[in-house]
């Protein structure tokens, strides 16, 4: 397992104890897990921006999905 070095805030530092200290965990596994968490949103953000900008990929309306998928106007 590699480590880091990282300089945080002294705010940031005091939340990141009062975290560790509620959840029985230490400064690491806290850090380890937001940052897994972090990653995870990352990928699943970093992935809609590529469907997004996909210019193959069809752009609903709305109203049309809602009118072909429940009759309503």
């Amino acid at each position: 397992m590699s480590q880091i070095t990282a300089r945080l805030p002294d705010e940031l530092v005091a939340s990141l104890d009062e975290a560790a200290a509620k959840l029985r965990r230490t400064r690491a596994e806290v850090v380890r897990q937001a940052v897994e968490y972090y990653l995870d949103d990352f990928e699943d953000v970093a992935r809609a921006i590529e469907v997004l900008r996909d210019p193959a990929d069809v752009v609903l309306d709305w109203e049309t999905v809602k009118h072909d998928l429940l009759g309503q106007h």
